[in-house]
């Protein structure tokens, strides 16, 4: 049975896009609920989830495990995996681990960023590393079912984080930066000690993380993939393509701001502009992933390699979540 996952959207959520991501023949996707909210504010998050899943019962459905994966292809559905993209709903209270778990969570990112609690963020000057609470939480992450996502973190936070743990983590969407050299793409020598560890590579799609920007050909992509697989090999890549569908421009800032600055700040590769950069014309969305199947077979993917690069290699990887 092959499997297409996106292991990770941020999309302004609709029955449109649900719907979108069920004719792109998605299984599952990793979808991030939180960037900057606390706890309190993670209740109102899943309250809006919980209309969702009963309001489109017939598309979609919440994920807890590799098991929902099978499920969601036997009944044409996609399964939806929760994830934040920061730490900021475990505040500083270590119990909230065990508890954002059981209302869904199976990825938390370190950072986002900037300097968390528990580790740095790739726009930081200085990378101290994993943070002494860091350690207790990571270890805490690994023993209810939480992946450790890195994708926003700096380099030697992020390797403490996978010498650290005792289950593979996650870099659920970012490019290599022999590529392209935005900040949060990462380093061969990175790429190799995740891939090493059991680690994921997700290859995302979002234009400030692409060569070219939203003028990336599908051929550019392609051949990063492979050109990454001769480094990693191929069952440790996957595809995140960090997806905003219909997300109003204000929510730029509002994902680089947070509650942290007063300064508009809108991230890497926007020069300074507001507002979400346009998608390759190959990947306006989830319906890409056919131009995907195509494009990796043309520059040399055999069938099995690309299925696995499109979801059956994050299918195995969230066989060892829980």
């Amino acid at each position: 049975m092959n499997f297409k996952i996106d292991n990770l959207q941020y999309c302004n959520w609709s029955r449109e896009i649900f719907k979108i991501n069920r004719e792109a023949g998605l299984d599952a996707v990793h979808v991030t609920i939180v960037y900057h909210e606390d706890f309190d504010e993670l209740q109102n998050v899943i309250s809006s989830w919980n209309k969702h899943f009963k309001e489109n019962s017939d598309l979609i459905f919440l994920g807890n495990n590799f098991k929902d994966i099978e499920k969601a292809k036997l009944e044409n559905k996609t399964a939806i995996f929760f994830g934040f993209q920061n730490c900021s709903p475990i505040e500083d209270n270590i119990a909230l681990i065990e508890k954002v778990h059981e209302q869904g969570c199976r990825f938390m990112q370190l950072t986002y960023n900037n300097q968390s609690l528990l580790a740095t963020g790739c726009y930081e000057k200085n990378d101290s590393g994993v943070t002494n609470f860091g350690r207790e939480v990571i270890k805490e992450m690994n023993r209810v079912g939480v992946v450790i996502d890195m994708s926003h973190s700096a380099e030697k936070s992020t390797l403490d984080a996978i010498e650290i743990s005792e289950k593979p983590i996650a870099i659920t969407h970012a490019n290599p930066s022999f590529w392209y050299a935005a900040k949060r793409n990462k380093s061969n020598d990175l790429l190799k000690t995740l891939a090493n560890s059991g680690g994921m590579l997700g290859l995302s799609l979002y234009a400030h993380h692409l060569k070219d920007s939203t003028n990336c050909t599908l051929r550019s992509f392609c051949e990063m993939a492979a050109k990454t697989a001769e480094i990693i090999g191929t069952k440790n890549i996957g595809i995140g393509s960090d997806l905003c569908l219909n997300q109003p421009d204000s929510v730029v800032e509002w994902m680089r701001n947070g509650t942290w600055t007063k300064v508009k700040k809108y991230g890497e590769g926007s020069k300074n502009k507001p507002g979400f950069p346009k998608q390759p014309d190959w990947f306006l969305d989830a319906r890409g992933f056919k131009n995907l199947d195509m494009g990796l077979k043309k520059v040399g993917f055999n069938e099995n390699e690309v299925n696995g690069i499109l979801g059956n290699n994050w299918y195995h990887f969230y066989k060892g979540i829980n």
